[in-house]
């Protein structure tokens, strides 16, 4: 549907410049933008694309003299990021999936589903399930005994939530997720040579061959409010007690935590991490892609974590860390400059070596 000029920057609480009845149907990119479209012209360096497209209106940067640009409309907005999270939120319609229980979903006769709830084809939905009002839940979902969905949750097509799994309000959960599955934990009946290696840190004896046996997973997950769990990410079941993830985090598609694992309130974990059982996560920590927390460890809050950084031991408070194993983000960086110089130093090493008479040559 169409939507006015004054109706966006209300939505973002913005200023509007001109005309604030044109309508538009779709943002765009400056270049590309029709007469129809809103341009997202945020920044000055996108004045050349707003006089290559047709746009009328855009929303563009503060200072902007958005009628030498040649537009009938604009929004001005401090923050554009952030203005495009609104704009989307406004625009976008959410996947489709039709109100009331589909004719091909199978649940359980114990199961509760809330006022308004939407259950798509071919859902299955297990023994003690609760799902709260107005919960949307896509294709081809399973969801096990005894997990409780809370209010306006959104769970998308292929998602499976296993038993005993807890979620909160508002809760997104990406196409193939996994919440609730086993926790990888197994044991030997002595100590297996993963366990010497850590003790002896390599420099213990090989070991008689032995067999791994399953530690099962009685715990659930619980995930908090307003929390976004990314496509094929997985989160395991605790052993005894549950594993945790606090409101407001986010996780991006291809996370893993793992059982046990207790993640802070508004963190946010980025593609390809992977936090090992039992590790501590603190509020709004922020780990980039790639990153890995091992076993037991603890990262504070605060914390940022660049792309690939491996946490293999505690991280206080606030810190900002890089490189594996991870230190102070500052000092890596010093540490990769000294390194790329390591070469030269050599050649200048041995050249000083080679023109320096050895003390034989005295005699």
């Amino acid at each position: 549907m169409p939507f006015t000029i004054r109706q966006i920057a209300d939505a973002l609480g913005a200023e509007v410049l001109g005309d604030g009845t044109l309508e538009v149907v779709a943002p765009s990119e400056p270049a590309s933008a029709g007469p129809d479209h809103l341009a997202l012209a945020m920044d000055p360096k996108y004045a050349e694309g707003l006089a290559a497209g047709a746009a009328r209106a855009a929303i563009v940067w503060d200072g902007a003299d958005w009628q030498a640009l040649g537009l009938d409309a604009a929004i001005v907005v401090p923050r554009p990021r952030y203005a495009l999270s609104g704009l989307t939120r406004l625009i976008d319609p959410g996947p489709e999936i039709a109100p009331g229980l589909h004719p091909s979903a199978i649940v359980d006769p114990t199961a509760e589903i809330g006022p308004g709830a939407a259950i798509g084809p071919f859902v299955v939905i297990g023994r003690g399930v609760r799902i709260g009002a107005r919960a949307r839940v896509g294709a081809h979902v399973s969801i096990a005994s005894e997990s409780k969905i809370g209010e306006d949750a959104l769970i998308l097509d292929g998602a499976r939530i296993g038993a005993r799994v807890h979620l909160g309000h508002r809760i997104i959960v990406q196409p193939g997720a996994v919440i609730g599955s086993d926790g990888f934990s197994f044991v030997t009946p002595e100590k297996s040579s993963a366990e010497r290696a850590r003790e002896t840190l390599g420099s213990g004896e090989t070991q008689a061959p032995q067999s791994w046996t399953r530690i099962h997973s009685l715990g659930g997950v619980e995930i908090g409010d307003d929390v976004e769990i990314g496509a094929n990410s997985t989160s395991d079941r605790g052993t005894i007690r549950p594993t945790r993830i606090g409101r407001g985090t986010k996780l991006d598609n291809l996370v893993h935590v793992g059982h046990n694992v207790v993640v802070g309130e508004d963190a946010l974990l980025c593609g390809q991490v992977g936090i090992a059982g039992s590790a501590r996560i603190g509020d709004r920590a922020v780990l980039g892609g790639q990153c890995g927390v091992s076993d037991n460890v603890s990262v504070g809050s605060d914390v940022v974590a660049g792309g690939a950084t491996k946490m293999f031991s505690n991280v206080p408070a606030g810190r900002m860390v890089l490189g594996s194993p991870a230190m102070k983000m500052d000092s890596h960086i010093e540490t990769m400059k000294a390194l790329r110089r390591l070469p030269r130093l050599i050649r200048d090493f041995t050249a000083l070596q080679k023109a320096v008479p050895k003390a034989d040559d005295n005699d």
